[in-house]
């Protein structure tokens, strides 16, 4: 059976890959090829740089499959603490998001077609293509915004798992409470008033940083091997 310790760096290499991969989508697209209300600059960037925009679509589908098992690893790891509790974080964190990364692709790709223009779309002129590309686009946004709902979810039960371990700081669960209580906090925002998502995001950006503590301290310093917390701090026998 593994260490704990083990485990521990295993679930921080996956959470290091997550980390690496999903800004190319999430920020540097949007930052290098969607200009905000141009659409025809946009469809023009898009169809001058169609591999790279690619590789956003490549980069959410294999987002998808690492959180499926980044939190199958926090499974291993924490289902001596509380198994009902790593069950939603696999659940919360691992399958629906993927099921999102994996759905919002069809956005970007019915993006790329119009830009396109396949022989089939000859009946839209080339203004109409570039608007109906904006539309997917904005489409995709607004999925990620929603979803933050999740990313947000997933962090209570994996929170409260890392405090009461015994084996991980009981301040980064903590933290991890305060992550997801901002994602929800932006994701509201986001939807309901959109003028101030920028500003609620700045404010939230040191609660987000929660996860990238956790991730560094699992790489760097694994888990400790002791004794794990009794379940009946929740109600749990």
């Amino acid at each position: 059976m593994d260490s704990i310790k083990k485990q521990a760096r295993v679930a921080g290499f996956l959470y290091l890959l997550l980390v690496v991969l999903a800004p190319f989508r999430l920020l540097y697209i949007p930052s290098a090829l969607i200009v905000r209300g141009n659409a025809p600059a946009t469809a023009h960037n898009i169809a001058t740089h169609e591999t790279l925009f690619r590789l956003g679509i490549v980069s959410d589908l294999l987002c998808g499959t690492i959180l499926i098992f980044l939190t199958l690893a926090f499974y291993r790891l924490f289902k001596e603490v509380d198994p009902r509790l790593a069950v939603q974080v696999v659940i919360l964190g691992g399958v629906l998001p993927a099921a999102i990364d994996f759905f919002n692709v069809v956005n970007d790709a019915a993006a790329l077609l119009f830009v396109r223009g396949a022989d089939f779309l000859s009946v839209f002129d080339k203004p109409q293509r570039d608007a109906m590309a904006m539309v997917f686009l904005r489409l995709h946004r607004q999925v990620i915004v929603g979803a933050e709902i999740l990313w947000g979810l997933w962090l209570f039960p994996l929170g409260f798992l890392v405090f009461r371990s015994r084996f991980l700081p009981r301040f980064l669960g903590v933290w991890l409470i305060v992550n997801g209580f901002a994602y929800l906090i932006m994701s509201f925002t986001g939807l309901l008033l959109p003028q101030y998502e920028e500003l609620v995001s700045n404010l939230a950006f040191p609660a987000l940083l929660g996860e990238m503590v956790l991730m560094l301290w699992l790489l760097i310093k694994g888990a400790k091997e002791q004794a794990l917390a009794p379940r009946t701090l929740t109600g749990y026998s």
